[in-house]
């Protein structure tokens, strides 16, 4: 579990050595980031139950996208069946473990930003009984913080589960400490991060302009900069 520090540059080779790998089987990346996508629309039409089923299993797809993209770097044939090798063998308990955690934590930061939600929707409607913009404000203002905090506490929480599923298929780590892990490697390599983050921003915002078509190619090829951050820092 070893990880190192990289230079902040790193940041951009991640994105290019994913188009690299990306453009050696485009169709295929594609292909597989739309069955995540309808597997997770399907879900989501079960009330309830199916949007947390699929945040449950999203680091058994994640832990699969690993394996298909190291299988495609060593000059495998990448495959539709693929995106199921997370669900085999053993890695797959600690990836449901690791989906059932990274769900606890989103509900608590969720809970939070509640709390001031519901303080702002109070804040709001006693200051307008009351005539007080002032009050209106205070409260807007409160909502505001609760979704900047809770924007805040989603960092540690991407930062602590960034690697934890390749870090389970590859290195057979336990969940609980493939998070630790995780979360201390992408501490020790913030300014790559960040760089990497800005990059994926600007990108972001040009795969929405086209009515989000560009998401199609963005979302798989984000899945590849996981699996080349995680083997830059990590060295294996």
């Amino acid at each position: 579990m070893d990880s190192k520090s990289v230079d902040a540059g790193r940041g951009v080779n991640w994105w290019t050595d994913s188009w690299a790998l990306f453009m050696k089987n485009p169709g295929m990346w594609i292909v597989l980031g739309l069955v995540v996508i309808v597997i997770g629309v399907v879900l989501n039409f079960v009330p309830f139950i199916g949007g947390l089923a699929f945040a449950l299993v999203m680091p058994a797809f994640i832990g699969s996208w690993m394996l298909a993209a190291r299988k495609l770097e060593g000059g495998g044939t990448l495959e539709v069946g693929d995106l199921f090798l997370g669900f085999q063998g053993q890695q797959l308990t600690p990836l449901l473990v690791l989906g059932a955690l990274s769900l606890a934590a989103s509900a608590v930061v969720f809970v939070i930003m509640g709390v001031f939600g519901f303080g702002a929707v109070m804040g709001m409607g006693v200051g307008a009984g009351m005539h007080s913009g002032m009050g209106a404000l205070a409260a807007m203002g409160a909502g505001l913080i609760g979704l900047l905090v809770g924007l805040a506490l989603f960092v540690p929480i991407t930062m602590a589960f960034w690697f934890a599923p390749a870090l389970v298929v590859f290195d057979g780590v336990a969940p609980v400490d493939a998070i630790k892990a995780s979360f201390a490697a992408c501490l020790r390599n913030v300014m790559p991060f960040l760089v990497y983050g800005v990059l994926g921003l600007v990108a972001s915002v040009i795969a929405s302009i086209p009515f989000g078509l560009g998401w199609i190619v963005l979302l798989p090829l984000m899945g590849l900069t996981v699996y080349l951050s995680y083997r830059d820092i990590y060295g294996r």
